[in-house]
């Protein structure tokens, strides 16, 4: 098999047939592609015979105007693509082509049709042109898992639009709630995706806290950096956490966000407080007992909740600080770490998420302001988190079913310079309010493309 990487573009309408397209002459001859008979064209699952003209001024390959339409490419637009091509079949592919998944699409407002994270989709566009790929934005409308296509968006020349798109070698699921990935037409469409087109999904569903912590508990290379924590399945556990520890943090097991988190804590007279994480802050209570306590806030839930060691996190002017890795799968499949940032909570939170008020700042700048006791540097423990972040990933690849590609790592670090691990999130963020530049691709985009051309052979 032959590969390369190429121009693609789009020749006049009255130069090209819709089943004939031009390559380099070079490139014919080196990989010895027949010019005389028809060669299989695929991208995705799109299939077409073409007759490939040599072009001898040329270095890339052009498409007539209708078949550039149906792969998404524009006129307008400078595009690239990886190109290979298996001689024992005479098939010529073009790739990769990616699908994300998001989980809502704005039609009316056709230059933000993705709200928050169009900025990302517009990044991953650009990326792609740039690099060497296509990428098509869907929504869990519309789907159907008995045909070879979906109603994608792509983005090219500064515009929008929405066409029927193959269905591509991978999909990243960005879906951001489970009652969207458990649409059982979001699950057909996936399987068939998979087991009849060959496609590649990653992140292809939610974690929670309960399956990652069991998960990690029995991996001894990661189990140093678990705080103790346990399903809250009756106040007897909930008393038997107070026993130990002055301090509970009690997480919804499919939250994120800092959604439904409570602090308990209890002083010499017995008296329990618990402390809601809120939009605007914190709700405080008080009980005269862990009883009424538990009966008052979780005996008639339906909800599911993990009870975990509360830890004396470092602070910077009495705000808890704590640390996201982001850890992707690089261009040779494996574990990569893409960024380690701390973030610092908000006045009067408790939790330090951007959508509770937090703030990002680098690691050395929250150890150098910090509480922390002893002389460990702010290198050495960005160090020490790559290292655990690494450990961990590989550790819930090895422990949990399913193909992850990304994920999103929160630690704390305890004012002796312990590391612990707080949860680990498979739909990281990818909202950002500085203003995207175009040309400029973070690193967290380049892996995602990366990765998808790993997997998909180019």
């Amino acid at each position: 098999m032959s590969k390369t990487k190429v121009a693609v573009g789009i020749a006049p309408s009255n130069l090209l047939q819709n089943d004939v397209m031009t390559l380099g002459e070079a490139l014919v001859k080196q990989w010895k592609i027949p010019s005389a008979q028809p060669i299989n064209l695929k991208f995705g699952s799109y299939r077409k015979q073409m007759r490939i003209i040599p072009a001898e001024k040329q270095n890339g390959i052009k498409l007539n105007p209708f078949v550039g339409e149906i792969l998404g490419f524009s006129p307008k637009t400078k595009h690239y693509m990886h190109l290979k091509y298996t001689a024992h079949n005479t098939t010529l592919e073009l790739g990769p082509l990616i699908g994300i998944l998001v989980s809502r699409e704005y039609p009316d407002t056709p230059d933000n049709p993705f709200g928050a994270i169009t900025q990302f989709c517009m990044e991953a566009a650009e990326a792609c042109r740039l690099q060497g790929g296509q990428v098509f934005f869907f929504t869990p409308n519309q789907l159907n898992h008995e045909v070879s296509y979906v109603q994608g968006w792509t983005y090219n020349g500064g515009s929008w639009r929405k066409h029927p798109m193959p269905l591509p070698h991978v999909i990243y699921n960005r879906l951001t709630t489970r009652k969207l990935e458990n649409l059982p037409s979001v699950q057909k469409f996936l399987q068939n995706a998979v087991q009849h087109h060959n496609t590649a999904v990653f992140n292809e569903k939610f974690l929670n806290k309960t399956e990652v912590f069991s998960a990690l508990s029995s991996n001894r290379s990661v189990n140093r950096y678990l705080p103790e924590s346990k399903p809250l399945k009756s106040l007897a556990t909930l008393k038997n956490m107070s026993s130990k520890y002055n301090t509970l943090f009690i997480k919804p097991v499919t939250g994120s966000m800092g959604r439904g988190i409570i602090r308990i804590s209890h002083d010499q007279q017995t008296s329990y407080h618990a402390q809601h994480a809120t939009s605007s802050g914190s709700r405080k209570q008080q009980f005269n007992s862990l009883q009424k306590l538990y009966a008052n806030l979780f005996s008639k839930k339906r909800s599911r909740y993990q009870v975990q060691q509360g830890l004396q996190l470092i602070e910077i002017q009495k705000r808890p600080v704590d640390f996201r890795a982001l850890v992707q799968k690089n261009k040779l499949g494996e574990w990569s770490v893409t960024s380690v940032v701390a973030r610092i909570a908000g006045n009067q939170h408790f939790v330090s998420n951007l959508a509770r008020g937090g703030t990002l700042c680098k690691v050395e700048e929250a150890i150098s302001r910090s509480n922390m006791l002893g002389r460990s540097s702010g290198y050495e423990i960005a160090s020490r988190l790559r290292q655990a972040a690494l450990l961990i990933a590989q550790g819930i690849e090895d422990g949990i079913e399913g193909h992850f590609g990304e994920l999103g790592i929160d630690f704390a670090l305890d004012r002796s310079g312990r590391i612990w691990l707080l949860e680990v999130n498979s739909k990281p963020s990818k909202n950002d309010n500085t203003p995207w530049q175009e040309g400029k691709i973070r690193p967290s985009v380049k892996k995602l493309l990366a990765y998808s051309k790993y997997l998909s052979k180019f």
